[in-house]
């Protein structure tokens, strides 16, 4: 029986997140079903006034929904993802999900695309100006093969990050 995960994929966002999409394909999201773009290898987080290390709890992938923040995990197909407070610091905040139609595979150019283009579409409703003038970036997760087929996984979910840093707070309506 294959392992369901997510794939973490590169988006609009390497461009800004340039530096990011090696923490987020370090953040690789391939929920043994799912993907990210950014895969990494992250060092435990910590908080950047205090050098203390932040509470994480790890969290299936499947499981994630809007509002929540994470950080960085290693691989480009996950199962599991470090959630904490959106107040410590962080890496990621899911902004949107959305399910992909279908009962074939399509693919992961396909699920790219379509991925790229809708987590594009709900930024600006996220964030409150858009992504060309924003200086965050964002990436996703979506379904791998194994997760489409044996899980019935058609759900992708984009994140929101800065490139240059850690985030503090939730980025809902910052305009920035």
């Amino acid at each position: 029986m294959a392992t369901s995960s997510r794939t973490s994929r590169t988006s609009r966002s390497s461009t800004k997140l340039g530096l990011t999409v090696a923490a987020l394909l370090a953040f690789g999201l391939t929920l043994s079903g799912c993907t990210a773009l950014f895969p990494s290898s992250a060092p435990p987080a910590t908080d950047s006034q205090s050098g203390e290390e932040i509470e994480q709890t790890d969290t299936d992938v499947f499981t994630l929904s809007v509002g929540q923040c994470l950080n960085d995990t290693d691989g480009t197909e996950v199962t599991e993802v470090p959630i904490v407070d959106c107040g410590n610091e962080h890496d990621f905040e899911v902004y949107g999900e959305f399910e992909l139609a279908g009962d074939e595979f399509p693919g992961d150019d396909a699920i790219d695309e379509q991925a790229d283009a809708q987590c594009l579409d709900l930024f600006q409703p996220f964030v409150g100006i858009s992504y060309d003038d924003s200086v965050y970036g964002y990436t996703y997760f979506t379904p791998t093969e194994g997760s489409w087929t044996d899980g019935d996984d058609r759900l992708v979910s984009c994140l929101i990050g800065d490139p240059e840093a850690k985030v503090v707070g939730s980025l809902a309506g910052v305009a920035k």
